[in-house]
């Protein structure tokens, strides 16, 4: 989640690898005392994100600068809206400029394409979630344009569930061990409140995840018809979990064989950044 600590760490370095020793433009051509307004403007439709992150982009820039928020993060915009405004010295709004567009663009461009698979899927109560696929040191920008589009986050890290994918079965495989009796040991030994997910491939994978009393079991790149058998296999013994192959395109038939919740990376790794501009007032 995005956190003051976060946002004070990640938006000053991205404003100190900007301007390491100051904005040179600005403050050899522009004067000291010259004022301006600008707009953040879109030049296209999408889903707002990224508020908080554009806001810190100037006050940590200049603590004078004002910013005012139009639109909330989730809102909808329309091409032409003005979706928040910044005043102050002209110098620190133009030095501030760039990173708190490349923020606010990346956000808006990931909740605008989460919003387009919620909506992809809705009816069918599947969940959209999101996966590990991030850029590094932007994990909790990205998630939380994530569910300012409208879907959920996976797991946050590696600390935070046990998700055996299938590496780890290899090396289990290969070392001998009972995939069963190796997470029922697993889950004697962890904390009640942790959640267990397995990763299968093959329908006959199944049966030994349930045994091991896993909490999800996730179906990766199944066909439509194994997703189903899983689904049934599976019943209420666990919360199903489909993903891989998952675009715009497959998404809706995947959700509509019965399971709980598709993950997608693409939500994160492939979304394009939306045309949003700073358009300035001069005072």
């Amino acid at each position: 989640m995005l956190t003051p600590t976060n946002l004070t760490r990640v938006v000053g370095a991205a404003l100190e690898e900007d301007a390491p020793w100051g904005d040179l433009t600005s403050t050899t051509l522009l004067p000291a005392e010259a004022t301006a307004t600008a707009d953040l403007v879109a030049r296209e439709a999408g889903v707002f994100s990224g508020g908080e992150v554009f806001t810190a982009a100037f006050a940590l820039t200049d603590a004078a600068l004002v910013v005012d928020l139009h639109v909330g993060d989730g809102d909808e915009f329309a091409p032409g809206d003005v979706l928040a405004s910044v005043s102050g010295s002209a110098r620190s709004i133009l030095t501030a400029e760039r990173v708190a567009l490349n923020f606010t663009q990346r956000m808006s461009g990931i909740a605008t394409l989460t919003a387009a698979y919620v909506h992809a899927v809705e009816g069918t109560g599947a969940r959209i979630a999101d996966t590990r696929k991030t850029t590094p040191g932007l994990r909790a920008f990205e998630r939380h344009a994530v569910v300012s589009g409208g879907a959920r986050n996976h797991r946050y890290s590696l600390s935070d569930a046990v998700m055996a994918k299938d590496n780890h079965l290899a090396v289990l495989k290969r070392s001998g061990a009972d995939l069963a009796t190796a997470l029922r040991d697993a889950l004697s030994r962890l904390p009640h409140t942790t959640h267990v997910v397995v990763e299968v491939d093959r329908l006959d994978q199944i049966a030994a995840v349930l045994d091991g009393g896993a909490h999800t079991v996730l179906l990766d790149n199944f066909s439509l018809d194994d997703l189903r058998e899983g689904v049934a296999v599976i019943g209420d013994r666990a919360t199903v979990e489909a993903s891989g192959g998952v675009n715009l395109e497959t998404v809706r038939a995947i959700a509509e064989t019965g399971v709980d919740v598709v993950s997608v990376g693409a939500l994160t790794h492939s979304a394009r950044a939306l045309d949003l501009g700073l358009d300035l007032r001069i005072d």
